[in-house]
């Protein structure tokens, strides 16, 4: 009796031997996949991937920069692979080849983990290609077209609400120099923008100091690192089911967008109950009255909230992470903050406020923010893509459902497009007359191309240029010369700054200002405390 179990114990793997078996197993699997995917001469070339992890190790703090490493060596089109997944990186010439040459099969969505819990899965920006998908986006095109360049009455309330909305800000910056001199933008960056998409979504905006509104937009960092190109949960996803930073940060990422759908939603239900056909208050009046047509449809009516979400939540991040590098580059060039300031001055008299009429007579401006865009491209990466079919790009063979990671950054750093790409120079914008070169600015790669190109484009630049030439008219900016402001970043599905200090000044009195918000736009007071 003794002697049988003395064999059985003998002859029972042990938990060490398991594993060294699992792990030779696993090695042996990644070799013949590395052998059979560079025996392939269709199949695009990238740096050799360990097994479990991939290359994930090597994307380090700035997957960007990475990528744009690899693409010297491997080309424009390169593969690694993260985790078990194999992702095909597009750099340069190669992303418009992709997503406008062959725009259908570059459109998909990868099945991430992090895409599943965005409005619920009911997302338009994280949801892959279908009928109900392109009806979906031709809608919100046309109504957020509506409040940015087809309606008059929309754009000039909307313009409104950015002015009204710079007086706020600024009566804050100015207190807080008072009170310390030096301050930290960011928090008011956030709350100002998300205040302007606020009153355009719901006709409303909050004050500074409102606690469920500033812990609803006050978590745009948790939500880009999570779903950026990279995240760990999304190409590691096991890595949620065990105690570990990953997970922590994944069922906060849960966290935030329950609460933000709650609040997105309770927008459209107070809405439903005092909607008039006759009257559009607001974007989400224009989405309901838009996606509610089919009244026996009831799928279409759940695009509502997730479709607001979509543009609110990205708008505001975006735009306020704008706003953040724009102030951030005004300390660092003071000389460019000058000259600015020389333009609209000459445009523009101390009686009245740049509109968004002026920008053609202020080239400068424009050029300074398309050399922004350019410069810190803190859209690094877009949302990842996918193959909805089998592919081919410059010659490489992409099975279908392919993860693709558009490298933006790649196209605004190019060294064979760009003079000196490393330079912040918004000069290189303008012709030799002095205007604005459309060709070269239309170049600048941040909002992405072809069928997913963002609907926000054009009400993005719009507020941008409101925003630079409102401030630039208003107020100066001054660094901390105790602490001089850096270029470092913090990486997600946007870069953003890290925390600097300044100060403001007005360049004169705030009259014209006060005036103007004090003047009711069609009928109402955009602007109330």
């Amino acid at each position: 009796m003794e002697m049988q179990f003395l064999i059985e114990e003998m002859t029972r793997p042990s938990p060490r031997s398991i594993l060294l078996a699992s792990l030779t197993f696993l090695f042996a699997m990644h070799l013949w996949r590395r052998i059979r995917r560079t025996s392939d001469a269709h199949s695009p070339p990238g740096p050799f991937a360990w097994p479990v992890v991939g290359n994930a190790v090597q994307l380090g703090k700035s997957p960007h920069l990475y990528f744009s490493r690899m693409s010297r060596k491997y080309g424009n089109v390169f593969q690694i692979k993260l985790g078990c997944r194999d992702v095909v990186v597009l750099n340069r010439d190669a992303i418009k080849q992709a997503l406008v040459k062959k725009g259908f099969d570059f459109a998909g969505r990868p099945d991430f983990t992090s895409f599943k819990y965005v409005s619920n899965g009911n997302s338009m920006a994280f949801a892959t290609v279908s009928e109900s998908w392109k009806l979906h986006r031709k809608v919100a095109q046309s109504t957020v077209r509506m409040f940015s360049s087809n309606n008059i009455n929309t754009k000039k309330a909307f313009e409104n609400h950015v002015v009204c909305e710079v007086r706020e800000l600024l009566h804050i910056f100015l207190k807080k120099t008072k009170e310390q001199r030096y301050f930290q933008p960011m928090t008011y960056l956030v709350v100002s923008i998300a205040n302007i998409m606020a009153a355009v979504c719901f006709g409303k905006r909050y004050s500074y100091d409102d606690a469920e509104f500033s812990q609803v937009v006050g978590r745009n960092d948790q939500f880009s690192q999570t779903v950026g190109a990279g995240s760990m949960v999304d190409v590691m996803p096991w890595l949620q089911y065990f105690p570990n930073p990953i997970k922590t940060m994944f069922e906060n990422f849960k966290d935030l967008n329950r609460e933000f759908s709650t609040f997105v939603l309770n927008k459209v239900i107070e809405h439903r109950k005092t909607i008039q056909a006759s009257k559009i208050r607001d974007m989400t009046d224009a989405f309901i009255m838009a996606l509610d047509k089919d009244q026996d449809s009831s799928p279409v009516k759940d695009y509502v909230p997730p479709t607001l979400g979509d543009i609110f939540g990205a708008s505001q991040d975006t735009l306020s992470t704008a706003l953040q590098w724009i102030i951030l580059i005004l300390v660092r060039f003071p000389n460019i903050q000058l000259r600015l300031q020389e333009e609209v001055d000459k445009v523009v008299n101390r009686r009245r406020l740049p509109t968004i009429e002026d920008q053609s007579n202020l080239p400068y401006v424009t050029a300074f923010i398309y050399e922004v865009l350019r410069f810190t491209s803190f859209v690094p990466l877009t949302i990842p893509h996918s193959t909805i079919t089998d592919t081919t790009i410059m010659g490489y063979t992409i099975p279908k459902d392919t993860v693709i990671f558009i490298n933006q950054w790649s196209s605004n750093h190019d060294p064979n497009h760009w003079t000196q790409p490393e330079i912040f120079d918004p000069l290189r914008f303008l012709d030799q007359r002095g205007l604005l070169n459309k060709d070269l600015a239309s170049s600048v790669l941040m909002f992405s191309l072809g069928k997913r190109r963002c609907i926000g484009e054009e009400l993005s630049k719009m507020q941008m240029f409101l925003f630079t030439s409102l401030l630039v008219h208003q107020v100066h900016f001054s660094p901390n010369p105790e602490k001089p402001p850096s270029m470092d970043y913090i990486y997600g599905l946007t870069i953003k700054p890290k925390q600097f200090s300044i100060a403001v000044s007005l360049r004169d009195s705030m009259e014209v200002l006060e005036e103007v918000c004090q003047t009711p736009l069609f009928g109402e007071k955009t602007c109330t405390n």
